[in-house]
């Protein structure tokens, strides 16, 4: 994640990029950025010595605003609207470098337009890529159990199935088309904050967005993806901001590096256990009291890097990362 729901941020300052840098030093050859936003991981990189970067990005305002400053770094720099899930197909050489700087935006969180934040009123879109269904499509139409489903696996909301059942009895009214709307419907089905807690409904709005943007395949796809790019010797850091997204990560490098074996004593042992990455981060690294300090949105980030080996790619395994996935919805059920 790019931003913080709460504001508390500059869209100029990549989390956890002083780590990236000195865990993956010497920066060097190709890199790609699959979450450029704002560029400071891109530029951090060039500063630290790579010879090219791709930076990708599903949202096209990001490009867009980019323009005012890639001139300077003339051949450099490749910018690429897509989607990390497809970053094998962004460049006919293999990758010395990845990083993945998981979730939304600052500059779309500050864009009050683009629907994502409960603190400014706006439009309930969400939509990273500014095409297909928003989320005042999915708040509208979903019925009461996918929506409490969606609340519960993507959020972790434990009032998932109070705040459904509010979000239908209030469209029923009129239709639902605003953030504070939304997040005022949320909030009258909770207890009041105390100070220092999150607001009522940052869940909900994650796990809405996480929804919209089905971000949690992307993510699965993302790092098969970076498998499959990275040259012997490439790395891969992967920034998340919260525990489902952690554990995916998590999970897909236990995997590729062959610890999976104490995951679950019962399973089967795995026969193609040749380790694909070793783990250069032992356990998830966080920021320093002097980061936090100077950028607060920071303060919930964990950073996990990989070193990509020689053994054979492999295809995604959803099912084995763990992805929380509400259940299907019925037929005839929307």
């Amino acid at each position: 994640m790019r931003g913080d729901p709460m504001g508390e941020r500059d869209p100029h300052i990549p989390v956890l990029l002083r780590p990236i840098l000195e865990t993956c030093a010497p920066i060097s050859g190709l890199w790609l950025d699959g979450t450029f936003g704002a560029g400071g991981y891109t530029r951090g990189l060039l500063a630290a010595g790579a010879d090219h970067v791709i930076g990708v990005d599903r949202d096209p305002l990001a490009l867009e605003m980019a323009q005012g400053w890639i001139a300077q770094f003339e051949h450099k720099l490749t910018l690429v609207q897509g989607v990390f899930s497809e970053l094998d197909t962004y460049s006919d050489k293999l990758l010395d470098g990845v990083v993945l700087d998981l979730g939304v935006s600052s500059m779309q969180l500050d864009l009050a337009e683009r629907g994502f934040s409960f603190m400014k009123d706006g439009p309930l879109d969400m939509r990273m890529s500014q095409d297909g269904p928003s989320a005042a499509e999915l708040v509208n139409t979903a019925d009461e159990t996918r929506l409490a489903d969606i609340l519960y696996h993507y959020g972790e909301e434990r009032a998932s199935r109070r705040i459904a059942r509010a979000i239908v009895e209030a469209r029923a009214r009129e239709p639902i088309t605003t953030t504070l709307a939304l997040a005022e419907i949320i909030s009258r089905c909770l207890p009041r904050p105390k100070p220092g807690q999150s607001h009522p409904a940052t869940r909900s709005f994650q796990a809405i967005r996480i929804a919209v943007n089905t971000e949690f395949s992307e993510l699965a796809e993302g790092l098969a993806a970076a498998e499959r790019a990275l040259k012997p010797g490439g790395l891969l850091a992967v920034v998340s901001f919260h525990s489902l997204e952690d554990r995916i990560v998590k999970r897909f490098f236990q995997l590729a590096s062959g610890q999976e074996s104490n995951a679950n004593r019962y399973a089967p042992a795995r026969a193609d256990s040749a380790a694909r990455f070793d783990l250069l981060t032992k356990r998830a690294i966080g920021p320093d009291d002097q980061e936090v300090s100077e950028n607060p949105r920071s303060r919930s980030a964990k950073l996990r890097i990989g070193r990509r080996t020689s053994a054979p790619a492999q295809a995604v395994d959803a099912a084995a990362l763990g992805l929380p996935e509400p259940p299907a919805p019925k037929k005839g059920r929307r």
